[in-house]
């Protein structure tokens, strides 16, 4: 069985037990309050007992917790005022990844993992324009055409809306106005840098999942502050990769320890202006994931930026000080101190605004699942380095990482745009046949080109090459109406 992990320290040891470290958590606070290093000694601690982290590094600061801390006078005085005694510093096995794959290994997904519903909210579709995106996902399938990268997505839009009628009986109306609006959210979604994180290959779940030599869990960490930048794309990212968890994971129930936890860094980003049918599967997925081993802590500014649905799922908290300056700050205060334990001996949405950095209200819950009375506690220091290290230190952690060399090489293979294009030039070839011979038996006037040719003639505009892999569907489109693969 896992030892406890002591968190936080007041007139006694505050433990996050590893046994309900699935039951979820919340880690809030204004900024500068000491959140990020909260979510380090979590991490670490997690490490320690052969847990694997996920977490994204939304400020650059999270790199340290890969190297031995010591060195830092702050960090030494609280060792002593917590009475911490003989303090091993030591850093975390990590491995850094990247969208962009400038400060870690590239990390991917294709488009049809992504989804049609996860798309409609990355584009910001309306919901006559979610309708045909999921046509065109539809018929994709049915037709075998694989979309594995942006690419792939715009030649099947051109595809549908080139031969709008032919798919009229079968799947209803098609808008041209709606494709249209996709395209050019695609477009906008290039701009950003989307088409980097579209293709193959496409990250495999169990890179996330893996311990040392010595036993302890990996520390992924995300390079998210470029990334933070398209906050849509980064909402949208980490929100699939959750569901992919589900998707991919088999039922375990309660362990002595989770799998995996993910850590959900800015998590007002995954619920500012969700349509109420996604906000219901972001519940439903956050409440299942926990079967599956996978514990969920988010970090938020402000404990109002998570719905009251999924609050009331989480049941570990660590909350630093929050501001009171106004009404909607005052109304977070005592939303806050609400959802804790009473203490008949803590005035705690007093405490809330007097909290000083490194301090905070905890409740963790206990071995039978109830949440601890909230106590105010001081944070324990983290056993590595507080800050970022240098871009030569990550360079060479990510060269002698596991996954070297696996996914800096993009692979291209035949998808949608290949499949399209090789259909245009049968056509072309069979219609400069026929046209030659009729020219031969009477010469005619122009013949209207065949559906394939009209099709391929607008698939080649798009530029570049393919790359993915099989047909996936994960929950958030599975749960619209099954989950398909091929």
């Amino acid at each position: 069985m896992a030892d406890p992990m002591l968190i936080a320290k007041s007139d006694s040891d505050l433990f996050l037990l590893p046994k309900m470290a699935n039951r979820h958590g919340l880690v809030a606070g204004a900024t500068g309050t000491g959140k990020t290093v909260t979510l380090q000694v979590m991490a670490e601690r997690f490490s320690r007992i052969g847990v694997p982290v996920f977490m994204a590094d939304v400020k650059g600061d999270l790199s340290g917790i890969s190297q031995k801390g010591g060195g830092n006078a702050k960090v030494d005085a609280r060792i002593q005022q917590l009475g911490l005694g003989e303090f091993e510093f030591e850093g975390s096995p990590v491995t850094f990844w990247d969208v962009f794959g400038e400060q870690g290994h590239p990390v991917r997904a294709t488009v049809s993992e992504m989804g049609p519903l996860l798309f409609s909210r990355l584009l910001n579709l309306n919901e006559t324009q979610a309708g045909v995106l999921n046509m065109v996902f539809k018929i994709a399938d049915d037709e075998g055409l694989l979309l594995l990268d942006l690419k792939d997505l715009r030649s099947m839009l051109q595809y549908v809306g080139d031969n709008a009628s032919q798919f009229k009986t079968r799947y209803g109306n098609v808008s041209a106005a709606s494709i249209g609006t996709v395209q050019r959210g695609l477009l906008q979604l290039e701009q950003q840098g989307g088409e980097k994180f579209f293709g193959e290959p496409a990250l495999d779940l169990d890179d996330l999942m893996q311990t040392d030599s010595k036993g302890r869990g990996m520390v992924n960490i995300l390079a998210a502050d470029k990334l933070l930048q398209s906050p849509m794309i980064y909402a949208t990212f980490l929100l699939w990769l959750l569901s992919e968890l589900f998707e991919r994971l088999p039922e375990v129930g309660d362990l002595e320890k989770p799998k995996l936890v993910f850590f959900f860094d800015e998590a007002h980003l995954l619920f500012a202006d969700a349509q109420p049918t996604l906000l219901q599967k972001i519940e439903q997925v956050v409440r299942l994931v926990r079967s599956k081993g996978v514990g969920v802590y988010f970090i938020s500014q402000n404990p109002l930026d998570v719905p009251d649905v999924v609050l009331g799922q989480l049941g570990n908290r660590v909350q630093h000080a929050l501001r009171a300056f106004t009404p909607r700050d005052q109304k977070a205060v005592k939303s806050a101190a609400q959802t804790f334990r009473t203490n008949p001996e803590l005035d705690v949405e007093k405490a809330i605004t007097e909290l000083g950095v490194g301090e905070a209200l905890v409740s963790f819950l206990d071995e039978k699942g109830t949440p601890g009375i909230v106590q105010r506690a001081f944070v324990c220091p983290p056993y590595s380095r507080i800050g970022p290290i240098d871009a030569g230190q990550r360079q060479s952690l990510i060269a002698g990482s596991i996954v070297a060399g696996h996914y800096e090489k993009t692979v291209d293979r035949e998808s949608a745009y290949e499949l399209l294009t090789s259909r245009f030039e049968q056509e072309k070839v069979q219609a400069e046949a026929q046209r030659q011979a009729a020219v031969k038996e009477k010469p005619r006037g122009r013949q209207p080109d065949s559906m394939f040719e009209s099709v391929a003639k607008s698939t080649l505009r798009a530029m570049g090459s393919s790359a993915g892999r099989q047909l996936m569907r994960g929950i958030l489109g599975g749960l619209m109406g099954g989950s398909k693969r091929r």
